[in-house]
């Protein structure tokens, strides 16, 4: 056998070479000239040319010799052409001279003819779908005459053999195949199949009358035949439709075996390795040539031996001895392992998708390979490429990317599995070694490649050689990438702290700030007793805050919130002002209120009083509405103690004074009468302002109001709806306050809760001029001699005032019929009408 030409690709690979005759014990005088080879599990049938039947025993053990169990003669003059192992029957078939012979399995028996026939030129076996079944039938072509013969195994070793014809009349046969119901039939003139059943035939196409002698060959999974013309492979199902692509061969097939995935086809000189499924070429075995005849391969279709192929050489030259050779397949995983060691990654990737594709490589072996690719790429500092190979893996933890951000030993050390990979690549180490020691390949590569030799290094990096600076960033942003895929993974506790904490140390690397915020401020299992120095030492004094709030630890947090609420009204905007910016008011603003709304967040779930009011001063002092907020938040389990509250907001709050008592009286129904006078008072003063200011920009319009003056107006209609709703506060306290006020309205619901319905309704009557209101009020009081004290209020208003004849006319037109006339007389006589 020759050597090998140079190939990316081995697909099967030598495991033994006998010399039949030698194994034999046949003296050199005596040669062997293989005509035919079969394989059934791990024995291997020879048939020669001078009617001997050879059996061997091979291992799988690479390098083990090959047994040599029996020769069996079936006569000089009948030289074997086919041998077709039958094993649910116990027989070996075999086609000598145009007749049938049956054999035993180890050829301990002399043969036995099967029937009469004669002038047989071609024979098939039906592939049986049940293994454990004591019968098979085969196809025969015998003359013009296409036959079925069933064998069936009875007590005693017997067979019980059966025969019928299965067509019509077919000339001059070359070939069969039995698979499914068809008989695929090939002659001279081109391939057409019949159904074993019922005899029913179809040409599938016609071949040229210049091709070569036409073969058949049932593919593995039992639905498949390929039809050679010259040198094609088509590919047809059991219907004979085409299926696939067919398989193009560089020379014209004399033989064809199977290896799944591989088709292999034997030529003049040479063995051709084809992959099935779309006929690339994969590998080329040369054979020396000594003389006449061809190569003839054979594997097992339908046993343990379908790894092994043999080939035979039926060279007849100078009585040199033919040779056997056995190939074994190589594994998927072997071949992937080879182009990794040679670092052909492209090779390996088409290799592993082309075996994921024919099923010859388990689940967790392609995330393996995935795995062991990601790692080579890494140290070859192609991290992109690294990382998209390890988000492929699904056998990959996250903890084996550990060592390369953080040196051991430390907290996830333990963590770290010590897998086996194929040893094709250095343990994990710190990026910063990874990238020195690639950096280093790279500059012994450009010297050897100055000096003509060839370097495994990537072309690219020889051609414009990467900074340091630039690798360490983008091994850290494909490794974020990684992390941040491995945060959607179900991991374990100790894992997920790992992570998520590293991750924070390679964002704070890169000074991603909002990448650092947001997984801070998200639900994180980062450890804080190891980040909360590192953000500290470099000023990531928001990223730490958010992560001690995520973390419940909310007073460190507001603890921070508040330098940084203060910083920002300070020193850092203080010298930012004297850079002249002209954004300066508006970045202070929103960064403070940035301080102070993060603040406020924690503050409305917290339950913490001394906590809360601890930090309300300074929010107040920001942002009124945010203490507001705080102060009714709804989202804590206890609410506040409102003494408290009141005692420690700043008396200066109005608004918040105001805003916590009403929602403490109309939201918490607080019934306390205390609070209820506070909330009056404060609204009262509040008014008290309102009239003032309504005063000063009376003659503006809305729009030149400010809305902190609009916010005002509204006071005094609040303060209305509040003082005749609620019966619990002091009156009297109130009308202190609004005493020497024009809040007319305001005292007349005052004095008429206190009862006082004389100064009512001189309120209501002289000091609104309210006669709708006036009356309206009589009304209430449900009694006549009111509209008698109001006619007379009318009549005399006193204090220099004209008397209101319109409102007195008004008031008897409406409810004169119902008063007395005596007291209405009265009233006018006592004021001279």
């Amino acid at each position: 056998m020759g050597s090998h030409p140079p190939s990316s690709r081995t697909a099967l690979e030598p495991l033994a070479t006998l010399d039949p005759a030698a194994l034999a014990g046949l003296p050199p005088s005596s040669p062997l000239t293989v005509r035919a080879a079969a394989l059934s599990g791990h024995l291997l049938y020879l048939g020669t040319g001078g009617g001997k039947l050879l059996l061997f025993s091979l291992h799988d053990e690479e390098a083990a010799s090959p047994d040599f169990l029996r020769l069996l003669p079936i006569g000089a003059t009948l030289p074997v052409s086919a041998i077709i192992p039958l094993p649910s029957v116990a027989r070996i078939l075999v086609l000598a001279q145009g007749i049938l012979l049956l054999a035993d399995p180890l050829l301990s028996r002399p043969v036995r003819r099967l029937g009469s026939l004669r002038n047989v030129s071609a024979v098939a076996a039906h592939a049986t779908a049940d293994p454990s079944s004591p019968s098979c039938s085969v196809a025969v072509a015998v003359g013009k005459k296409l036959l079925r013969v069933d064998l069936e195994l009875r007590d005693g070793d017997e067979l019980d053999v059966q025969t019928r014809e299965i067509a019509a009349p077919v000339d001059d046969v070359k070939a069969l195949a039995w698979v499914g119901d068809s008989v695929f039939v090939a002659t001279a003139m081109g391939y057409s199949l019949f159904s074993s059943g019922d005899g029913q035939g179809v040409d599938i196409f016609t071949v040229p009358e210049s091709s070569d002698q036409p073969r058949v060959k049932p593919l593995s999974g039992g639905e498949e035949v390929m039809l050679l013309v010259d040198n094609v492979g088509v590919v047809v199902g059991t219907f004979g439709q085409p299926v696939g692509s067919s398989l193009v061969f560089n020379t014209t097939p004399h033989c064809i075996a199977e290896v799944f995935p591989y088709v292999v086809v034997a030529g003049d000189s040479k063995v051709d390795v084809y992959r099935r499924r779309n006929g690339a070429h994969l590998q080329t075995i040369p054979f020396a040539r000594s003389g006449p005849g061809v190569l003839i391969v054979a594997s097992d279709d339908d046993g343990r031996g379908k790894e092994l192929l043999v080939i035979a050489t039926a060279y007849k030259r100078n009585y040199l001895a033919c040779q056997v050779f056995c190939y074994r397949k190589v594994s998927a995983v072997e071949q992937i392992k080879a182009s990794l060691r040679r670092k052909n990654y492209k090779e390996a990737i088409s290799l592993l998708e082309e075996f994921e594709t024919d099923g010859e490589i388990s689940k967790d072996m392609i995330s393996f390979v995935h795995a062991q690719l990601g790692f080579l790429l890494f140290f070859d500092l192609r991290f992109e490429d690294a990382v998209n190979h390890f988000l492929l893996s699904e056998t990959l933890q996250p903890s084996e990317i550990f060592p390369f951000i953080m040196r051991d030993p430390n907290r996830w050390s333990d963590l770290v599995p010590r897998k086996r990979y194929w040893g094709l690549h250095p343990p994990p180490k710190p990026l910063e070694e990874v990238i020195d020691d690639g950096l280093v390949t790279i500059q012994q590569a450009l010297f050897l490649k100055k000096a003509g030799v060839d370097t495994v290094v990537d072309e690219d990096f020889l051609s414009n050689p990467p900074s340091r600076a630039d690798l360490l960033e983008l091994a850290i942003r494909n490794i974020i990438r990684f992390l941040c895929a491995s945060r959607m993974k179900n991991l374990s506790f100790p894992e997920m702290e790992g992570v998520d904490t590293l991750l924070m140390y390679l964002y704070r690397a890169l000074d991603l700030v909002d990448d650092m915020e947001k997984l801070a401020s998200s639900q994180n299992s980062c450890i804080v007793d190891e980040l909360e120095s590192l953000l500290d030492d470099s000023g990531h004094l928001r990223t730490l805050a958010f992560l001690y709030g995520s973390k419940g630890m909310c007073s460190k947090a507001l603890a921070i919130w508040r330098v940084l609420a203060r910083n920002y009204g300070a020193g850092l905007w203080k010298d930012l002002s004297e850079n002249g910016s002209d954004e300066i008011s508006i970045d202070k603003k929103s960064s403070e209120g940035i301080a102070a709304i993060e603040a406020s967040k924690i503050l409305k779930t917290s339950s913490d009083e001394e906590l809360i009011l601890e930090h309300l001063g300074w929010i107040a002092d920001i942002d009124q509405e945010l203490a507001i907020a705080v102060l009714t938040s709804d989202m804590r389990g206890k609410q506040l103690s409102p003494e408290k509250v009141i005692a420690s907001v700043d008396s200066e709050k109005v608004v918040i004074h105001q805003r916590y008592l009403q929602w403490l009286i109309e939201d918490q129904s607080c019934d306390d009468s205390h609070y209820h006078t506070s909330y009056a008072l404060l609204l009262a003063q509040s008014a008290m302002k309102a009239v003032h200011m309504e005063a000063k920009y009376g003659g503006k319009d809305d729009k030149e109001i400010d809305s902190d003056v609009q916010f005002i107006y509204s006071l005094r209609d609040r303060l209305q709806l509040f003082l005749q709703a609620s019966d619990l506060y002091d009156p009297e306290e109130v009308l202190d306050v609004i005493a020497e006020s024009e809040l007319w309205l305001e005292k007349a619901i005052l004095y008429r809760k206190m009862g006082q319905e004389n100064i009512v309704l001189q309120i209501l009557a002289l000091k609104l001029e309210d006669s709708e209101a006036a009356e309206q009020y009589c009304a209430e009081i449900g009694r006549d001699d009111a509209y008698i004290q109001l006619l007379g209020l009318y009549l005399d208003p006193q204090n220099g005032k004209e008397p209101m004849f319109t409102a007195a006319v008004r008031l008897l037109h409406n409810h004169g019929k119902s008063l007395d006339p005596l007291q209405v007389l009265e009233v006018l006589l006592l004021h001279q009408y």
